[in-house]
């Protein structure tokens, strides 16, 4: 028998430093807005933020990290980069977190950064790559070739930090091909991590400007879904967690207040991953009997019956009766199903 050993949940402390440190205007980019908030917290809030997360985390079974998002982290003085950074130490000291992770460009990694970072409890650096085809990145106004995330990335791997690679897809230049292309090249880099975004028109962005002037045109949100779809299984055939798809459904997103058009959904992982399930399981069309029973690992339960109940429906036009089941003896985020007809 094989000896499975349980995971510890994971908790983000997230901390948003809105656009600190940025060289360049990307055009998607208006941070404030995609994080709900205009200016870099202070010392005292931080440490409210940190508190007030704590008291809602388990304090034991848990892995809690610092996460310092949004801006250019490495971008800051080193003496700024030391002063957030050593805001953790407290809390590093009392084991109640675990660590350090922090987002920044590919374009503002030296040794004199690394060394800094690992000195500060710093265990994963993630780099907005957005995309590995230098014709996208130019369009976007990045700042960064394709080389200079190859370069970033084994100096992170040298120095013994986890890596993570962020995309975004639907760029200006972008096609399914390229986006697969960036994820064959974020594998290959060595990235343990990833996220997958769909871009937006944000207001206030040099894209709303092309979007109203018909010079762009954002994906559908079934487009992104299925591009997403195909991302998601090349990445977890090459064992890299996919730890978001699609933006947090900050307030202003969800009111519709600062998104101009783009593939915006508060659930965008769950429509995936039904889509995935509704492949998995459309083969079941084909079989007979009046009743069926469909086994899933607990974890994927509610995607295999789907977003609104999409798979179950779908199975429903075929069969009398469906029920779907948990089933322990299948492994958490295994893509496997069984099935019993009944007659």
């Amino acid at each position: 028998m094989p000896e499975f050993v349980m995971k510890k949940k994971h908790f983000n402390i997230p901390v948003f430093i809105p656009q600190l440190a940025c060289p360049f205007q990307c055009i998607y980019c208006n941070q404030r807005k995609i994080c709900g908030r205009g200016e870099a917290p202070g010392t005292d809030e931080i440490n409210k933020i940190i508190t007030t997360h704590l008291a809602t985390i388990p304090e034991k079974e848990v892995e809690t990290e610092l996460a310092f998002f949004g801006g250019n982290f490495t971008g800051l003085p080193l003496a700024e980069q030391q002063k957030y950074l050593g805001l953790a130490n407290p809390f590093i000291n009392s084991g109640r977190i675990s660590g350090i992770r922090l987002s920044t460009r590919p374009d503002f990694i030296n040794h004199d950064i690394l060394e800094l970072l690992k000195m500060n409890h710093v265990t994963v650096i993630e780099l907005g790559a957005q995309s590995l085809r230098d014709d996208v990145l130019k369009l976007s106004k990045r700042g960064h070739t394709a080389k200079d995330v190859e370069t970033a990335s084994k100096m992170i791997l040298d120095y013994g930090f986890t890596l993570g690679l962020q995309m975004m897809i639907g760029l200006p230049g972008d096609t399914l091909e390229k986006s697969l292309y960036t994820a064959n090249r974020i594998i290959q880099f060595g990235a343990e991590q990833t996220r997958i975004y769909p871009t937006l028109v944000i207001r206030g962005t040099k894209l709303e400007k092309l979007f109203l002037n018909n010079k762009y045109k954002p994906l559908s949100l079934a487009e992104a879904v299925n591009w997403s779809k195909k991302l998601l299984l090349i990445f977890e055939k090459a064992g890299v967690e996919v730890i978001r798809l699609g933006l947090h459904p900050s307030e202003g997103l969800l009111t519709g207040n600062e998104m101009i058009a783009g593939p915006f959904h508060p659930s965008f992982r769950e429509l995936v991953l039904t889509e995935i399930w509704s492949d998995i399981l459309s083969p079941l069309l084909k079989s007979g009997g009046k009743y069926i029973e469909i086994y899933v690992a607990p974890g994927q339960l509610n995607y295999a019956i789907g977003y609104n109940g999409k798979n179950r429906k779908l199975i429903q036009e075929q069969f009398k009766k469906v029920r779907f089941y948990p089933d322990p003896g299948l492994n958490e985020g295994e893509q496997n199903y069984r099935t019993e007809n009944l007659t």
